[in-house]
């Protein structure tokens, strides 16, 4: 299955003055695509690993899908301009501090 499959659309009108939708309008593009290249990255990964590690990676990607759902759900202009203006590793942060993401840390570190 390809990432962008995995990727649903988001197409939600924001909310807020005009230049602030428009502002937001522009983050949100950036963040969309972060969303998409971390998708890919882990697709790729999980197409690559065998056992626990593919599992791993699939678990992972379908963490990502749901936080994707949760940020892209939010209409509101004035959340993408204070949240993900500076989004380096935000979606990478967001992963990693799922609990269900520290279960899978948690299991391969019992493993080693």
């Amino acid at each position: 299955m390809q990432a962008s499959e995995l990727m649903p659309p988001a197409d939600l009108p924001l909310t807020g003055t005009v230049h602030q939708i428009e502002w937001a309008g522009r983050i949100r593009s950036g963040v969309m695509a972060e969303f998409k290249r971390v998708a890919e990255a882990l697709s790729e990964a999980a197409g690559h690993r065998a056992g626990d590690k593919g599992t791993n990676a699939r678990l992972a990607l379908a963490i990502l899908v749901d936080k994707r759902v949760e940020v892209m759900a939010n209409d509101r202009a004035g959340y993408f301009i204070r949240e993900w203006q500076e989004s380096d590793a935000k979606v990478r942060q967001m992963i990693t501090s799922d609990p269900r993401y520290e279960a899978i840390r948690a299991r391969r570190l019992n493993t080693q």
